[in-house]
């Protein structure tokens, strides 16, 4: 039996859960703003800017090879920012998290250009990106599992599937804002002044960000795990939290990086690429395919949450299953409807694809955070996303485009979002369902479920 010490800690109340997870929202919503708007903007006028003396398409390759890069700082930032949110808490290390993307964002949007300051502008912005993917490495983790481990497991997939609204909100934000500068302001006027304006409002929604997210209180899941370990130690070091999820975790972090690959890749060909093939292949303006994401994002903002809540009924792999079927599926049809270059026709395809995308993502931060130890959690939910970035939304785009400029036709991008679809089934195919678990009861290693079931008072931290 369980003692009085070690009693399951206490769920949020209602109203502070609420302020947990407009925490996390609001914090992730600001994070990929800033995240997005540099895709956006490296589609749209970087190559112009930064890159003026290369071939059109491939100073848009050079652009988002910049774009990427962000992405290869993710996994450093998953590794720092895990580490210490394991060892001193979720909150602190989010706090840190949103400082150093607003900081980077705000930076770039008074980055001299390559017609003022050369060569040195590229090395500039290229810094300046790997902050942002530094930071946004930490974030992800900290701000699902935050809202995670202060919520129950009845509604976990509806309540941890808000902070991922995070994403679609932030590509909707991005998205309207340049949306928005591009129907009132001319070509000249956009690439000479007005694309520093959407960098520069990243300051302003820092600090409504950090109003809120130090507003709320530390994940009780953690307080608690934090105050047993301290008890059990006795003086002894304890292990690193990077070691102990490699060592105990290590097929839960491969599942996890499975699993993020047609949920990685599909998003970046959907909401990025779309930009440069609808306005190069498809013949449609760059307002149009920039209002067909806008659109789309807004959509995809409503269905997380009602995918997260299926996901409570049903489980999380079901869900994300049918998400990942549903995108490899999609592709050809997504190609087809954009290359009529019929507004509603794109609206549809970006639509419908991002739906998708939603089954996939919704579910991912309550299956994620209940594949881990808590005082590991942090450390291999972020690891497991982060690091499968490097391999899927770093180069979609990249990829992408280089299949576009070496055949002309989509069928090859279409086949590069199947692949890793059918990559996708076989990791979350072969994963254990995860939505009864108790997050305070999850042990390491391969007989951590077999343990839940026998021995229902022990805890593994």
């Amino acid at each position: 039996m369980a003692s009085a010490a070690s009693a399951p800690p206490t769920p949020a109340p209602p109203a502070d859960l609420k302020r947990v997870v407009a925490a996390s929202l609001i914090g992730t919503t600001i994070e990929w703003y800033d995240f997005f708007l540099y895709g956006s903007a490296a589609a749209l006028v970087f190559n112009k800017l930064f890159f003026p003396d290369s071939d059109p398409l491939v100073g848009t390759l050079l652009s988002f090879l910049t774009y990427a890069v962000g992405f290869a700082a993710r996994p450093l930032g998953a590794l720092v920012f895990g580490h210490y949110g394991d060892r001193l808490g979720r909150k602190k290390l989010l706090v840190l998290s949103l400082v150093l993307m607003g900081g980077a964002t705000f930076a770039i949007g008074l980055l001299p250009t390559h017609a003022t300051v050369g060569s040195a502008a590229p090395v500039l912005l290229t810094t300046l990106r790997l902050v942002q993917g530094f930071a946004l490495g930490g974030e992800w983790g900290g701000a699902v599992l935050l809202v995670s481990e202060h919520g129950d497991a009845r509604r976990r997939g509806f309540w941890a599937a808000w902070p991922q609204t995070g994403a679609p909100a932030g590509q909707l934000l991005a998205t309207g804002v340049l949306s928005l500068l591009t129907a009132v302001l001319s070509d000249d006027a956009f690439g000479a002044w007005g694309w520093r304006i959407p960098f520069l409002l990243s300051g302003v929604l820092v600090i409504v960000g950090l109003w809120i997210r130090l507003s709320v209180d530390e994940s009780p899941v953690f307080k608690e795990a934090l105050e047993r370990a301290e008890s059990r130690r006795a003086g002894a070091p304890e292990k690193l939290p990077l070691v102990s999820v490699l060592r105990q975790h290590w097929r839960d972090i491969l599942v996890a990086m499975g699993a993020r690959m047609a949920e990685n890749i599909s998003y970046y060909v959907i909401t990025a690429f779309i930009l440069v093939y609808a306005t190069t292949s498809a013949g449609v303006s760059k307002q149009t395919a920039l209002n067909a994401v806008l659109i789309g994002s807004a959509v995809h903002f409503a269905v997380i949450p009602a995918w997260g809540a299926l996901s409570d009924r049903v489980g999380r792999r079901p869900v994300y299953l049918l998400g990942a079927a549903g995108v490899g599926l999609w592709m050809f049809p997504f190609f087809s409807l954009v290359d009529t270059g019929v507004f509603g026709y794109l609206v549809l395809a970006v639509t419908v694809g991002l739906v998708l995308h939603g089954a996939m993502y919704a579910p991912q931060a309550a299956f994620f955070a209940e594949m881990f130890a808590t005082r590991m959690r942090y450390s291999g939910a972020s690891i497991g996303a982060q690091f499968a970035s490097v391999a899927a939304g770093a180069p979609a785009p990249l990829i992408a485009t280089a299949l576009l400029s070496d055949y002309g036709s989509s069928t090859p991008i279409a086949l590069y979002v199947i692949a890793a679809a059918v990559l996708t089934l076989i990791a979350v195919g072969v994963a254990r369902e995860t939505r009864h678990r108790d997050l305070a009861e999850v042990q390491g290693g391969d007989d951590e479920h077999a343990a839940e079931s026998s021995a229902a008072g022990t805890r593994a931290v």
